[in-house]
């Protein structure tokens, strides 16, 4: 029962911190009329939050681990929380940018700490389903984003929604602090150890392993963001629709999203635990980056809003499918440095989520459209799928052939 608590503690963690992160996108269009910003430089204040979550992912992971995920998670959910208020505070475009790359910084501690919590609190054939029921929180609070925002917009304008967005993680820093401890009662079993459980976190850092963990979780955000930073704008630029319409596409594209960390989650536990345990990571991953591919290939052909939002909701089931396996297999080789390692790949994963954000624009004021980054976001799924073949899943009675011979040295 502690444990399902502890996960379902992360799930509203998630939930609040993706609330806040794609608020954003839905005042966008207000917040630069206001501010009198252009799409480039939205797409710049979009971008700088991706880049202080990037550059925070390994110092927070680090943190995780060595504090513990009860204090480094209290800590940063208050200060995102700070950082969300002031963002209705802004007057100008630095102040907005230096604020959303804050609040980046301030969010990077999340995924790491909660990878920690599972590592400490739960057995290695529960890490796939409570991944995919956190990152299924995060699209769920990402998805109601798009309509809370909008209705609190239009009763109370953009700055005191943002505002008021700073009071749940404060509620919830409060009673994770008051219930959570680092450690269950009872010690975990976990048979094999991990295969980074006896070697220094640097070793693992410059391993094979991490470096193809990090470039896979690169396409998988740089596909994932655009639904963060720039679906709704698009749709209601190109496709012309009122905000109210577009706010509910975009949600509906995340709500279907949201079905498929449940069903990756399951998937990975349930070939872990099976005779095909090897497959356990990488048979999700490949068919999530091949899904999204597809997707996004199809978009280019779409000359509708419904045919929009139907590629949209694809591309983003399957980069979702990606998500659940990648970490779990971060845990598996990261052991009592799964904060640190997975906020390793963390970090490179939101380096592509910036350049996302801030490509988009670009390529489509040079190109007249958006045909170009999807063709490029296809690419990238598709080089990802690939990559998968030399991530090796944990083996029965040999976790350890995850790392190269000579990363053990």
């Amino acid at each position: 029962m502690a444990r399902l608590l502890v996960v379902a503690l992360l799930v509203v963690l998630s939930f609040i911190m993706y609330l806040d992160r794609a608020a954003i996108s839905t005042a966008k269009d207000l917040i630069a009329a206001d501010l009198s910003l252009s799409n480039e430089r939205m797409g710049m204040v979009f971008g700088s939050f991706a880049l202080g979550y990037a550059l925070a992912q390994i110092p927070s992971g680090l943190l995780a681990d060595r504090m513990g995920p009860r204090l480094a998670l209290a800590s940063v959910v208050i200060a995102w929380s700070v950082f969300t208020s002031l963002t209705g505070m802004v007057t100008g475009f630095w102040a907005l940018w230096t604020v959303r790359f804050l609040f980046g910084i301030a969010e990077a501690g999340a995924f790491p700490g909660s990878a920690r919590a599972f590592y400490n609190w739960l057995p290695s054939h529960e890490h796939g389903r409570a991944n995919g029921a956190i990152f299924s929180g995060s699209r769920l609070g990402a998805a109601l984003s798009f309509p809370i925002l909008a209705w609190l917009m239009g009763g109370f304008g953009w700055r005191p929604a943002f505002l008021m967005l700073g009071l749940p993680g404060i509620v919830w820093a409060a009673i994770w602090l008051a219930w959570f401890r680092d450690r269950p009662p009872r010690p975990v079993t976990r048979g094999e150890p991990p295969a980074g459980a006896d070697i220094p976190f640097a070793a693992v850092f410059r391993s094979r392993a991490m470096l193809l963990a990090m470039l896979q979780y690169f396409a998988s955000n740089f596909t994932f963001f655009i639904c963060l930073s720039w679906m709704l704008p698009f749709l209601m630029e190109h496709h012309k629709l009122p905000r109210e319409q577009a706010a509910w596409y975009s949600m509906l594209v995340l709500l279907v999203g949201a079905t498929a960390q449940w069903l990756a989650g399951t998937l990975v536990d349930r070939l872990y635990r099976s005779s095909h345990q090897g497959l356990s990571r990488r048979l999700p991953a490949m068919s999530g980056f091949l899904l999204a591919a597809g997707g996004l290939v199809a978009m280019n052909g779409m000359s509708t809003p419904a045919g929009a939002v139907m590629c949209f909701t694809l591309a983003t089931f399957g980069a979702e499918m990606t998500i659940s396996p990648s970490w779990a297999y971060c845990i598996d080789i990261g052991g009592r440095k799964s904060g640190a390692v997975s906020g390793s790949m963390n970090m490179i994963g939101n380096f592509g989520s910036f350049v996302s954000a801030s490509i988009f624009p670009v390529l489509y004021g040079w190109t007249g459209g958006a045909a170009a980054y999807f063709g490029v976001a296809a690419a990238l799924n598709v080089v990802a799928a690939l990559v998968w073949f030399w991530m090796l899943s944990p083996q029965p009675g040999c976790p350890s052939v995850i790392l190269n011979p000579a990363d053990r040295s």
